[in-house]
């Protein structure tokens, strides 16, 4: 497929050479080098021509193994960036290593999955679907099933000393209060979701498990006024609920079966909305008093750091605090036997609910880092330089010219100039060196969609959601006007997520 002003030409011979960092993935790739002088021009039909026997010296590998003696990055002298057309500061002496360097390189030393096919995201899952309100799936966990069970057998042990007529369909009314319960936690995250919907924030899952339910929202909020209401519709709506409840109860005879139900989901609402508004992350109060403090400081990480911080002190005051509450009576009924046993119970629910808070604190300082290194992922540093070849050029000719130019990708053109597709690495790896002079470039080649053109401007969350909305293992990158400027790897991307995720803030 054209592109409009693509001439399909490599960029400029008097460019610096640059790096790029690089993680293995599927396929992945050894680490890039420097970018020398390149001269390549694209093929003609003379140059095209197969030769009748391999070359003398060993035949080039890959493009990506072209790097062993290119500095890490990270190095001096690395700047992270590609140079732009028309702005080259002076060559580098020193060029990049020959392809041929380690001819006797094995597979997996180059970290090449041979043969494999792009991985492709995985639909949101986790457990069992059970609907799609407002078009986001909401999951019942595997955990939601014990915790039903447990709170079925306790609250019938309840029911028991106050229906006593009931007998064993106790159960069924405990089952039904649980089913309830987890109803009225799944309002609370809808409205999270749909307060989220509103700020044009995209929502990829709804989730109950054990303890309660997660709305998995994908990107934060603009400004800190919008944090606060979508932190704050969830307790509001779950105080709106027990309000709703109360109501119910007016009507209904207290110690029948409905007046039980009514009482018990009022006064679990009232516990749901009290717990969320505790002032620590990953708690709804917690994302409240980031917003707070974003807000009077102008920066979300540290409004982050605060409410996290917050939220560790919370999780060791929930570990000690509980089963204090339980010794001094507050949470006891008055006979020591099970007082003794509702002191473990309480102490081993302190654990759970300590660590789950103390994770979840982590894990929102781990997210704010990586959002606040996002805006380092970019298309223009990570896009390796890209020779132009036609079709029918052989194997070993195309990364002959790759290996001169100091090129790590291969774009087939047409007779124009225009990109026509990529040849794949993992199918570079699958073509042995004694056949490479015999293969053509157009047999390994992945044609190109519209997908698969990004533009070298995109950086941070836009790159991301342009790979995971076409997944593929290269891309090819254009100038705004068309213009080839190179070739992105998807291993590229992901070793410069995870450096990002690993870098401290």
């Amino acid at each position: 497929m054209d592109v409009s002003g693509g001439s399909g030409q490599p960029r400029p011979g008097n460019e610096k050479p640059t790096e790029h960092p690089t993680v293995p993935t599927t396929p992945a790739t050894e680490p890039p080098g420097p970018r020398p002088d390149d001269a390549a021009q694209p093929p003609t039909a003379d140059s095209a021509d197969q030769p009748t026997r391999p070359e003398p010296k060993p035949e080039p590998t890959t493009p990506a193994q072209a790097e062993d003696k290119a500095p890490a990055p990270g190095d001096e002298g690395d700047t992270g960036a590609t140079p732009a057309p028309g702005s080259h500061p002076e060559p580098d002496p020193d060029p990049a290593p020959g392809f041929d360097k380690h001819p006797d390189r094995s597979h997996a030393d180059a970290g090449i999955a041979k043969g494999q096919p792009p991985v492709r995201p995985k639909e949101p899952g986790g457990g069992l679907l059970m609907g799609r309100p407002f078009g986001v799936p909401v999951y019942v966990a595997p955990s939601w099933f014990l915790v039903a069970a447990l709170i079925t057998w306790v609250f019938g042990g309840q029911l028991d000393r106050v229906l006593p007529d009931l007998g064993a369909a106790r159960y069924l009314v405990s089952l039904f209060f649980a089913v309830a319960f987890y109803a009225s936690v799944l309002v609370h995250e809808l409205a999270h979701t749909v307060a989220a919907i509103r700020f044009k924030l995209p929502v990829r899952r709804i989730q109950l498990q054990f303890f309660g339910g997660v709305s998995e929202i994908e990107k934060e909020a603009e400004t800190p006024g919008r944090e606060f209401v979508l932190a704050f519709v969830g307790p509001l709506l779950s105080l709106v609920l027990a309000g709703v409840f109360y109501l119910a109860m007016q009507p209904v005879r207290p110690g029948t079966v409905p007046g039980v139900l009514l009482a018990g989901l009022m006064i679990s609402n009232l516990i749901v909305a009290a717990f969320n508004l505790l002032p620590g992350l990953p708690l709804d109060g917690g994302r409240m008093l980031r917003a707070v403090v974003w807000k009077i400081t102008g920066k979300p990480m540290s409004g982050t750091v605060a409410a996290a911080w917050v939220g560790r002190a919370l999780a060791i005051s929930v570990l000690i605090g509980l089963p204090l509450l339980n010794q001094s009576g507050a949470l006891g009924s008055g006979n020591e036997e099970i007082n003794g046993m509702d002191t473990v119970t309480d102490a081993l629910l302190a654990a759970i609910l300590a660590a789950i808070i103390w994770t979840g604190a982590g894990n929102s300082l781990r997210m704010a880092r990586l959002r606040e290194h996002l805006p380092e992922l970019r298309a223009r540093t990570l896009t390796r330089r890209a020779v132009p070849v036609q079709t029918d050029t052989p194997l070993s000719e195309a990364l002959r010219r790759a290996n001169a130019a100091g090129a790590r990708a291969l774009v087939v053109v047409d007779a124009d100039g225009h990109p026509l597709s990529l040849v794949r690495e993992a199918a570079i790896v699958g073509v042995p060196e004694h056949r490479r002079p015999w293969v053509s470039v157009g047999g390994l080649a992945q044609e190109l969609t519209d997908g698969m053109r990004v533009s070298a401007e995109l950086s941070g969350e836009e790159l991301l959601d342009a790979l995971r909305a076409t997944p593929a293992t290269e891309y090819l990158v254009v100038e705004e006007t068309g213009e080839i400027y190179g070739v992105l790897s998807a291993a590229d991307v992901e070793r410069a997520f995870v450096k990002a995720m690993a870098r401290p803030a």
